[in-house]
């Protein structure tokens, strides 16, 4: 399996933007610039929003993953991730996971967790400290 996505860029680097379309088209000629990148105030997109969405993303499926295999069915599981950068440096990334699942305890919803931050896809791709909280409803 490949997944592919197409970023075209014209100009410089500070007045400059570009657009980025993945394979799936749900991101489809979707802007982003330098401007971007540097400002919450400016509309469009930027890398590090993709990285932080898809780690988000792969760590929640791996948590539902471990659950189904463990031949629970989670009500709900809610992840919000949040890189942090120095400079032009990403430094890491925190995930903290909200989940509702029945026939769980607590500390097996987190062991859970813990595993997932490690093991998933992204996580095992980046080389930045992951450090994630898990948060049981019962």
């Amino acid at each position: 399996m490949k997944r592919t996505a197409r970023a075209y860029w014209s100009g410089t680097i500070n007045e400059g933007s570009g657009e980025l379309t993945t394979q799936s088209e749900i991101l489809n000629q979707t802007k982003f610039s330098f401007k971007t990148r540097i400002s919450e105030d400016e509309k469009g997109t930027n890398p590090e929003e993709h990285l932080v969405a898809a780690h988000s993303a792969c760590f929640t499926m791996a948590v539902s993953y471990a659950l189904t295999q463990k031949g629970l069915n989670p009500t709900s599981l809610n992840t919000e991730a949040v890189l942090s950068m120095e400079g032009f440096e990403i430094t890491k990334i925190h995930l903290s996971i909200t989940g509702s699942v029945s026939g769980i305890s607590a500390d097996e919803f987190e062991a859970i967790s813990k595993d997932a931050e490690k093991n998933c896809l992204i996580s095992k791709v980046l080389n930045i400290p992951i450090s994630s909280e898990a948060h049981f409803i019962s």
